[in-house]
């Protein structure tokens, strides 16, 4: 098969589109080797680097799946129209600056964006200061590209100051409220995106790992879940009754467990308007993330070992004793995961009885 290679030009990654019906298409640099353009059927355009070992195509494998759609969602144009809503796409924060040569982004150009995107939304200005400051130390650190680059131009401390500190905050689910919260998640009309809530409540975990679980990482048979980690490789934590009962309903569409047939990745890729929706109906204020706080905050329900919690939940151990001696086996974790799910569902007032354990969970009046 022979690839349509053309001298990238500004001209030319203009022009680039996806062919009708397609998910995405990949266009090859002509003079650079392994550098291709990959255009999605929305017309998101990203910058991709590939080679080939014993026949199979390598790309980037330091970055992450999210880390690469950070980057494309805070670059973009704008003006697509978005899968589901008549609404069209809105420009990321970074757009202001695609127009501009590399070799001409300064400290001070940096600054006055900075200044601009403040008065309106200030922490995705942040982040995406984080991502361009990312970027500019990566093409730093390639022969090919340092040369074009002002590695300094992201590091403005003016730039920073104007952009603020972000806030800690302080989100997270009450006891209380957990009976509204569950009510409304179940009212979902898509029932996968109502177990990846329920089940990312109940894992503590990040919303990611979830949203990236294969069904070959869920063990029905010994009850575990093999997690890919953010700080080791990966992490195995116990798959709790009530989880492997909501996740053993869902529909086996492709490998992904939490699978969305409209996603071009096939799976779920942002749970987190779902999520706003159900605490409007519920009446509450909480953002995905104060699930997993919440989750990390229960042993001063249940006075659990706070390691137990960690380990969980995939935060790096903390203290020599943790760090050197402490190896929990999974049936540790496992005696205490159910603890916690118990817990959590007596207080939602949930009916459940489960097989494993013979627990039973009774409606309170």
């Amino acid at each position: 098969m022979k690839i349509n290679k053309k001298n990238f030009t500004t001209g030319v990654i203009a022009k680039a589109q996806c062919d009708p019906g397609k998910n995405q298409a990949v266009f090859y640099d002509a003079k650079t080797p392994g550098l291709g353009l990959r255009v999605t059927g929305a017309g998101v355009k990203s910058f991709i680097f590939e080679t080939r070992l014993n026949g199979k195509t390598l790309r980037r494998p330091l970055w992450s799946e999210l880390h690469i759609r950070d980057h494309e969602k805070i670059i973009q144009a704008g003006g697509a129209p978005r899968i589901r809503s008549k609404k069209l796409t809105e420009p990321g924060s970074l757009a202001a600056l695609s127009t501009i040569r590399l070799v001409d982004l300064t400290p001070e150009l940096v600054t006055e964006w900075a200044k601009v995107e403040a008065v309106t939304l200030p922490p995705r200005a942040r982040l995406a200061l984080r991502l361009l400051r990312a970027f500019l130390n990566w093409c730093s650190r390639h022969s090919a590209y340092k040369a074009i680059v002002t590695g300094d131009a992201a590091q403005s401390r003016d730039a920073r100051e104007s952009l603020g500190k972000a806030k800690v905050k302080h989100d997270v689910l009450q006891r209380e409220q957990l009976p509204a919260w569950f009510d409304a998640v179940k009212q979902a009309q898509n029932p996968v995106i109502a177990a990846y809530l329920q089940t990312l409540l109940l894992t503590g975990a990040r919303r990611e790992e979830i949203a990236c679980l294969r069904w070959q990482d869920i063990d029905f048979q010994w009850n575990s879940v093999t997690i890919n980690d953010k700080v080791e490789d990966f992490r195995i934590i116990p798959l709790t009754p009530y989880v492997s009962d909501i996740l053993d309903f869902l529909p086996r569409r492709n490998r992904w467990v939490f699978s969305s047939p409209g996603a071009e990745s096939g799976r779920l890729t942002d749970p987190s308007i779902a999520h706003r929706k159900a605490c409007a109906i519920a009446g509450l204020n909480l953002t995905l993330h104060g699930l997993r706080r919440y989750f990390a905050s229960l042993c001063e329900w249940i006075e659990y070992p706070a390691g137990i919690a960690a380990q969980i939940q995939g935060h790096k151990p903390q203290g020599v004793r943790e760090q050197n001696y402490i190896r929990r086996p999974l049936d540790l974790l496992r005696m205490w995961h159910v603890k916690i799910e118990s817990w959590i569902l007596e207080q939602a007032g949930i009916n459940f009885v489960s097989e494993q354990t013979g627990l039973k969970i009774v409606k309170q009046k």
